[in-house]
């Protein structure tokens, strides 16, 4: 039976601290960091870990909001949404993530871009 990507990346912890580090590496753009100024950062990072676990293939359901309600108000547009995808890719690549499981989590998220981007082009 093969790994599912939940184990390849290593498993919630190993998740987690990846989450760690793509939120820093978030705030610390100025071109993105605003969407966070409000936000209980560590609430944030707990939903997130959830959330990628989840669509990883692990055993989590994610319980966070619905994906659209979540950011409906956020205002996020289409050049911000890859902003943070590029963190989390180059996240993910520092933590030795290969290309391929890198690109499956990347897809996972791209499944809910429509859901977050909330400011037409």
């Amino acid at each position: 039976m093969s790994e599912t990507l939940y184990e390849r990346l290593g498993g919630e912890d190993a998740i987690g601290a990846v989450v760690d580090r793509f939120y820093e590496r978030v705030v610390e753009d100025e071109r993105v960091a605003h969407y966070f100024e409000d936000v209980d950062m560590q609430k944030q990072r707990a939903h997130q870990t959830q959330f990628i676990s989840a669509v990883a293939g692990g055993p989590v359901d994610y319980s966070g909001a619905d994906m659209e309600a979540a950011h409906d108000d956020l205002g996020i547009t289409k050049p911000d949404f890859d902003v943070i995808v590029e963190h989390l890719d180059a996240t993910l690549e520092e933590f030795d993530v290969d290309a391929d499981d890198r690109e499956a989590v990347l897809d996972a998220i791209a499944e809910y871009e429509d859901d977050i981007v909330t400011v037409p082009a």
